[in-house]
């Protein structure tokens, strides 16, 4: 996406990707009014329906917490790169989960200021909008995910992977994904998105936004999975040898002491 507003030694995001599909119609959309010459906040702006305004990084005054600027105005400061060109469809495709977020954010800010240290609810926030996956899949596939058995996930139970979805909410984890290496890990929301909201994202956002709370995110609610690894995603991954890189995919700690 070599687009005016932002740099051109960018990638151009392969919006053909697996990973992708669920951002590359918005995507496409935005890069189209950056390659007509305006500026990333205007073009976030002014395609699709968000509870927020985006607005230049400029706007966002000296000494003042991005997250509760955001809560205290609707405003979204910008910058002209791919990480905040992700965030902005984050924000898009997201929109009720995104303002949750924000508000969990500026709970945390109103109780304990704004320090060196984040603290535990704050980090599980900003790790879950910066890395988190949503996974709709069969319960063996969830066990598998959870126990990181990863031969299992991957190879014995390959089949049931065309009855999962994996959808990508980190604008940090799809930024990355521009580029694709094979250790890019996401961390999975360990709640289950329900059957019952079927492939609907606006349904999905409803009730993410429902389910996520500073208690809830203070227990670390995330399972890591090695993305590249999602069968379909990577031509390299039909070989099961693939799986076989322990340095990426890692089995489950046993040993805690």
């Amino acid at each position: 996406m070599e687009a005016a507003g932002l740099s051109s030694s960018i990638a151009s995001p392969d919006w053909a990707a697996p990973w992708f599909s669920d951002v590359a119609a918005c995507g496409q959309a935005v890069g189209q009014a950056l390659a007509g010459g305006v500026g990333l906040p205007q073009a976030l702006s002014a395609n699709g329906e968000s509870p927020v305004r985006f607005v230049p990084q400029a706007e966002l005054p000296a000494g003042t917490a991005y997250e509760q600027f955001i809560f205290d105005t609707g405003c979204v400061p910008t910058r002209e790169n791919l990480h905040d060109f992700f965030n902005g469809l984050c924000w898009l495709r997201f929109p009720h989960t995104k303002r949750q977020l924000n508000r969990l954010q500026a709970a945390e800010i109103a109780r304990a200021g704004v320090g060196a240290v984040r603290g535990p609810v704050r980090d599980a926030l900003t790790l879950f909008d910066e890395n988190a996956a949503l996974l709709q899949a069969p319960e063996p596939l969830w066990q598998a995910l959870a126990a990181r058995d990863w031969p299992r996930l991957f190879v014995t139970l390959r089949p049931l992977w065309a009855q999962a979805r994996i959808v990508l909410f980190g604008h940090a984890l799809l930024e990355k994904l521009v580029v694709p290496y094979k250790s890019i890990t996401a961390h999975v929301f360990r709640e289950p998105v329900p059957w019952t909201l079927g492939d609907d994202l606006g349904a999905w956002d409803a009730w993410l936004a429902q389910h996520l709370s500073a208690p809830v995110l203070a227990t670390k609610p995330f399972t890591p999975l090695p993305v590249l690894g999602v069968p379909g995603w990577w031509p390299a991954n039909d070989d099961p040898a693939y799986y076989a890189d322990a340095g990426v995919f890692r089995p489950a700690r046993t040993d805690l002491s």
